[in-house]
């Protein structure tokens, strides 16, 4: 279901939205420096922890799942060959009467590196924010945390014309990096929505390419999209980076993309994906349980691509705020 609504059709501007729109410094539309910077308050929503063994060798604040000399005791094990000498503890071995060593979690230096889908599909939203807003705000999110933890911060921004490769810095400015380049390609992005500019998505092949060249081994990835350009050969230079990285898939879906709305009288409304034309009746069930059918079906291929790639992924609506989300629970799809 490639298909996007009109995009002529009017965003939700209930008081209840427009309240929700104050709160994140956001026209749900437009991005800013200052509804980015929102996120720095917000930080401690997330938990960067590595979920698998990281595979760098610098020193720095985490725990690799992997024994070794490091700084913080882990358990005791019978000594075996090879065994560091110096590892020996030996008031155990006096009280066993067997030979056993100390083990120790190794502290590794984990670069955190984003990379934010601002391609043509991204640019819609039916009830609270553009999906590349969201997404925009997702990337704000991580970089404020991995700075909060002392993390260095770089990745990727990308669309159909053009990409900005950040390599990982250090502290506040690796954060205002990045947050200025999603501004600027999100403003150029728009621009070329609204010049109805099409795309055939093989600009997100060529960017998960250059993911896979930009990213040292032992680093945490984040991929922010709506998945709608996941094909075969995108799959390859993801699942070669997840094979030496962790890599964490944010899925930005928004709510008109997976069910209809609801109406009491049947009205017929067409549907473009800028370059096709369909009509949908609105208040037919039949319809309404069709185009729902064809959206889990989607939304199962794509997540089993993610899982084929060795990626976790989290799908995130456009249709409220990450922190709401983030409260509630967002493993799940719809209901």
């Amino acid at each position: 279901m490639s298909m996007w609504w009109n995009k002529h059709l009017n965003v939700d501007t209930n008081e209840g939205v427009l309240q929700q729109l104050q709160l994140l410094h956001s026209d749900g539309i437009n991005l800013s420096i200052d509804e980015l910077l929102h996120y720095q308050s917000k930080a401690s929503l997330l938990n960067l922890a590595p979920k698998k063994a990281v595979q760098g060798h610098l020193s720095g604040n985490y725990l690799a799942r992997s024994k070794g000399r490091g700084m913080e005791f882990d358990e005791v094990r019978h000594y075996q060959t090879g065994d560091d000498i110096r590892a020996i503890d030996w008031r155990v071995t006096a009280r066993t009467g067997t030979t056993h060593t100390k083990l120790f979690k190794e502290e590794v230096e984990r670069p955190v590196l984003i990379a934010t889908d601002l391609g043509q599909s991204m640019f819609f939203g039916s009830k609270l924010l553009f999906k590349s807003v969201q997404a925009c705000h997702i990337a704000s999110l991580v970089a404020w945390h991995a700075k909060k933890r002392g993390d260095r911060i770089g990745g990727l921004v990308f669309n159909e014309i053009e990409h900005q490769e950040l390599k990982p810095r250090s502290r506040l400015h690796g954060v205002l990096h990045y947050l200025h380049a999603l501004e600027e390609l999100h403003t150029q992005g728009l621009a070329d929505w609204q010049q109805n500019q099409q795309s055939d998505g093989s600009y997100f092949i060529e960017n998960c390419n250059r993911l896979r060249q930009l990213v040292r081994p032992g680093s945490l990835v984040y991929l922010i999209t709506d998945g709608n350009h996941f094909t075969e050969e995108a799959l390859l230079p993801l699942t070669q980076l997840s094979s030496h990285c962790e890599l964490v898939i944010c899925q930005v879906w928004d709510p008109l993309e997976v069910e209809l709305p609801e109406s009491r009288h049947k009205t017929s409304v067409a549907i473009t994906d800028g370059t096709m034309k369909q009509q949908l009746t609105l208040g037919d069930k039949k319809t309404a349980e069709r185009y729902q059918q064809k959206a889990q079906i989607m939304n199962q291929f794509k997540q089993q691509m993610y899982q084929k790639a060795g990626a976790r992924y989290i799908n995130f609506s456009s249709g409220s705020s990450i922190e709401q989300q983030l409260k509630s629970g967002v493993e799940s799809w719809i209901r």
